[in-house]
This record gives structure tokens, sequence and C-alpha cells, in this order.
């Protein structure tokens, strides 16, 4: 991302949606050129489709991961690398993911502070979130981070802007961001940009109608004014 911007997630409770293909089609005529997926929800096959409709396009990909333990985050990297995308968000063991991506041109953006739970939560002061990030972003490999700040229990602002300052790297606000007083605090901070997946899906964005493409269009008018 060059840009303040957002990533249209194609997921719903941590998981990619059945009918994802169809709201992609929707997402790119509405000039939506951020689309991302998690690595749950539809089978590999399906996935390899999604993304090559989405870079068919001329639209940038993003395969967020959710893997709780050390094997399956690995498996998730590797379904990353084989479907080539061109981000991975989320997984939080860069010392295990790194290695696997050296020679790719895929963008890592890992969570930083502690992450549980399914759909994901973040855990920890932000001191010890800050001081996580701080350490991700250190790896000459992590391109930037992925901050469920909306899934704390602290001063979501704050935490924003402490992991912007600390991290010297483009921070994505990820999870549960569904109103514009949400996106320009986001963009106050000094994030480079956040997703919205659910509240797009199921029409809960403040928007002229509950449909996709208006939801879709709203967010994006949210951004350019903010």
């Amino acid at each position: 991302m060059t840009q303040f911007d957002f990533i249209f997630m194609l997921t719903r409770n941590d998981r990619t949606v059945t009918d994802a293909a169809a709201h992609a089609q929707t997402a790119l005529r509405a000039g939506i050129r951020h689309i991302g997926f998690k690595d749950i929800g539809l089978p590999f096959d399906a996935l390899g489709d999604l993304q090559r409709q989405i870079h068919g396009a001329g639209a940038m990909s993003y395969l967020e991961i959710v893997s709780l333990d050390r094997e399956s985050e690995i498996r998730s990297v590797k379904a990353a690398i084989e479907l080539d995308v061109d981000y991975i968000l989320g997984g939080t063991r860069a010392e295990d993911v790194l290695p696997l991506l050296e020679g790719t041109a895929i963008r890592y953006y890992p969570f930083p502070g502690r992450v549980v739970g399914h759909p994901s939560i973040l855990e920890g002061s932000q001191a010890e979130i800050v001081e996580s990030a701080v350490a991700l972003a250190g790896h000459p490999g992590v391109a930037g981070l992925d901050l469920l700040a909306y899934r704390s229990s602290g001063d979501v602002s704050c935490l924003i802007e402490a992991v912007c300052r600390a991290a010297h790297k483009p921070v994505i606000v990820a999870g549960s961001v569904d109103r514009p007083d949400q996106i320009e605090t986001i963009r106050g901070g000094g994030a480079a940009g956040f997703t919205i997946g659910t509240s797009a899906l199921d029409g809960r964005f403040p928007a002229a109608s509950p449909r996709l493409a208006e939801q879709l269009q709203a967010i994006k008018a949210c951004v350019a004014s903010s």
C-alpha cells in the first residue's frame, strides 16, 4: 500500500466466506484494488481461483493468517507462497516464517502482541504490544505490521499512535472496523491503512444502502475525506 487506503476482506468471523468470488467481483467493479481473504473457509482450489480473479483485474491480494499453532501457521505461509499472494497479514511466528519467504516478493505484516482465539483477540498492555511491534519491525524481512487495535481492551487511539511511532514501518489496523470515526482514528494515528470485511458484507457500515456496492463506496468516501 502506497497511501492510506483500505483492504476489503472477503471474510466473516475470521473465515473466508463461501461466496467470496461474487463479492470480489462486486468489489472490483467498485474500484477496490486491495482485496484479502483468510487461509480457512474455502478449499485451496477455490482460494487459487480467487487469487487469479483478484490478480487478473490488476488488484493486490492479501492472505491473513489466523492459525493458532506453529504447524498450522507454517502450512498457511506455504499455501500463501503457492497461491502467489502479494501480502501476508497476521501470524505471530516471524522467526519461522521469514526463512520460508526468502526469495519471494511477498510482503509480510505479522501481528504484534499476544493474539489468541477465533475471532482473534489482542491481549497485553500497550507497552507489551509496542515492545512486540518494535521487535518484529526490526527484522529486515518484515515489511510492516498487522495491528488488531479494535480487538484490544486498551485505549485504541493511543495504541495505534504508539505502535506507528515506535515501529517505523507501515501499520495496517485489522479487525472490527465498522464506523467512520474509527477510520478517522486510524488515519490520525499514522497507520497506512485498515481492513474491513464483516461490517461491509453484513451491511453494517453507515451507507446509503446495506448492499455491498454502496457499503464499499461509503468506505471509499471516508478514506478520501480522512
